[in-house]
C-alpha cells in the first residue's frame, strides 16, 4: 500500500511532538485514522499535502465564519505584518477591535484581550472570584471551557472524545471548588445555586454547548439562569468563544436576549488568529490590574496581527443580510440531512442546529445534555467521517464536535455535499 506524505508526516511528528499533534483531538484516534495534514486552504476548501480537496466544515474549529484566506481579513494581516509582528505595547488596533466587540454586545462594556480562548475562561472565573470573594465556580457536565485545571471536570470537547473523566495533574483541592451539573436540568440548577454550604463565585456556561457536540438550552434554561444568579449575587459567564459572532453580530446573547455580567470570546474575533478576551461590567472588570487587585497579563495580548485580522473579520459580518444567509444555508443542509437520516438510517440519528453550527449524532435521541450525548454510537461517527474524507468532505474528526457553516460555502457546494452523504448513509444502513 502506498504510503501518503500525510502519514509520513505524521510518522515524522511522532517523533518530535507528543501524540504527533498538538491539540489532542487533531490526531484523529476516535475515528480510525491517522490526521491529514494540510498545506493551504482557501474559501470553502481546505487541501492536504498530498494535493487533495475537501469542503470544509471544521472552519478551524470555528473562527473561519467567512472562510478561509478571505482577501479583507488577508489584506488587514499583511498591511499589520509590515510594520511588525509583536511590540508588548499598546497600540491602537486594540481599542478600534474593543470598541466593535463593545458595541456588538450590550453586556461588554469594557474587554480584556488575551490570546486563547483558555486564557480568557481562566482569567474571568479569578476575575469573577476576586470580585465576589467567594471560591466555588459552577459549570455544566459536557460544556469544555478550555483547559484549565478549574474546568477539567466533566468537561467536553476531546476529553469526551478520548474517554478521559479528567486529567492526572489536576489537584484535588483546585477541582474541589469545582462544582458541575447536569445541562439544561432546572430542578438541579435552582437546588445547587440555594446551596447554603456553597460560596458560590461565578457560573460559567456555554449558551449553547458545542463541545459535547451542538446542544441548545432548553425554554427558560438561560432566562432562570440569570433570573437566580442576579437574585443570589453570583456572576454568570456566559463561555462565547464558539457563539460569540456566530450566531449573530451579538453572539448568544442577543440571539436569545440575555445579559451575562462576563462574556468569554475567542474564534472569530480574530480572524483565525490566536486570540482571546473576556468582558463585561464595567464594575467588574474594574477590579483588573492595573485599575484594581486581581492580576491577569500576557506579553502577546493584543497582538497588531491578530486585531488586524478580527477587525477586518467584524467588519465584514456586519454585511447586511449575512447572518440571514448563513441561516438559510445551515437551514437547507440541516434538513437535507434530517431527510437523508430518516430515509437510510431512522431511528439512529438525531440532528441539532443553532443557526451556522450544528452536529449529527448517531443516537435514536433526543440529545439535550451530556447524558443523552455519550450516547451516541461512535463508531457508526468514525465510519461516516471516513466515507465522507475519502469523497472530499471534511468534517471534524469527533462525534462530540459542531460542524460549521461559513459564508464561503455555496448552496451548490452544500448540495454537493449532501450528495456525498446520501452515499456514506446508504453504506452505514449496509453495515459497509
Amino acid at each position: 500500500m502506498m504510503v501518503t506524505r500525510s502519514q509520513e508526516l505524521f510518522a515524522q511528528a511522532q517523533r518530535y511532538i507528543p501524540g504527533g499533534v498538538n491539540s489532542p483531538v487533531r490526531a484523529c484516534k476516535s475515528v480510525g485514522c491517522d490526521p491529514i495534514f494540510i498545506e493551504k486552504a482557501d474559501g470553502a476548501w481546505v487541501y492536504d499535502v498530498d494535493g487533495n480537496a475537501y469542503l470544509d466544515f471544521v472552519g478551524s474549529w470555528g473562527p473561519m465564519i467567512l472562510g478561509h484566506n478571505h482577501p479583507a481579513v488577508a489584506a488587514a494581516i499583511r498591511e499589520a505584518l509590515a510594520f511588525g509582528a509583536s511590540f508588548g505595547a499598546p497600540t491602537p488596533k486594540e481599542i478600534e477591535l474593543a470598541q466593535q466587540v463593545t458595541t456588538a454586545l450590550p453586556s461588554v462594556e469594557q474587554v480584556r484581550f488575551v490570546s486563547s480562548g483558555t486564557e480568557a475562561t481562566m482569567s474571568a472565573i479569578r476575575l469573577a472570584r476576586g470580585y465576589t470573594g467567594r471560591k466555588v465556580v459552577v459549570k455544566f457536565d459536557g460544556c469544555y471551557h478550555g483547559h484549565a485545571d478549574s474546568f477539567l471536570v466533566k468537561a467536553g470537547s476531546g476529553v469526551i472524545t478520548l474517554g478521559i473523566p479528567g486529567s492526572p495533574g489536576v489537584p484535588d483541592e483546585i477541582v474541589k471548588n469545582t462544582v458541575s451539573i447536569p445541562y439544561n436540568d432546572l430542578p438541579t440548577l435552582e437546588k445547587t445555586l440555594r446551596d447554603p454550604d456553597l460560596a458560590i463565585a461565578c457560573v460559567i456556561v456555554e449558551p449553547v454547548a458545542g463541545n459535547m457536540g451542538v446542544v441548545a438550552p432548553a425554554p427558560n434554561f438561560l432566562t432562570r439562569l440569570r433570573e437566580l444568579t442576579a437574585e443570589l449575587g453570583i456572576v454568570l459567564i456566559f463561555d462565547e468563544v464558539i457563539t460569540g459572532f456566530r450566531l449573530s453580530r451579538g453572539g448568544a446573547q442577543e440571539y436569545y436576549g440575555i445579559r451575562p455580567d462576563l462574556t468569554c470570546l475567542g474564534k472569530i474575533i480574530g480572524g483565525g488568529l490566536p486570540v482571546g478576551a473576556y468582558g463585561g461590567k464595567k464594575e467588574i472588570m474594574a477590579m483588573i490590574a492595573p485599575e484594581g487587585p486581581v492580576y491577569q497579563a500576557g506579553t502577546l495580548s493584543g497582538n497588531p496581527l491578530a486585531m488586524a485580522a478580527g477587525i477586518a473579520t467584524l467588519r465584514e459580518l456586519q454585511r447586511p443580510g449575512l447572518y440571514e444567509e448563513l441561516e438559510r444555508k445551515a437551514a437547507f443542509f440541516a434538513d437535507g440531512l434530517t431527510s437523508l437520516a430518516a430515509k437510510y438510517l431512522p431511528g439512529r440519528t438525531t440532528l441539532n442546529r443553532v443557526g451556522s453550527m450544528m452536529t449529527a449524532f448517531f443516537t435514536p435521541g433526543p440529545v439535550t445534555d451530556y447524558a443523552s450525548a455519550i450516547k451516541a454510537d461512535t463508531a457508526l461517527y468514525a465510519a461516516h467521517y471516513r466515507n465522507m474524507l475519502a469523497q472530499g468532505v471534511w468534517l471534524a474528526p469527533a462525534q462530540f464536535e459542531a460542524a460549521f457553516i461559513s459564508a464561503a460555502q455555496s448552496e451548490a457546494e452544500l448540495a454537493t455535499a449532501l450528495e456525498k452523504t446520501e452515499a456514506s448513509f446508504r453504506k452505514l444502513a449496509q453495515g459497509v
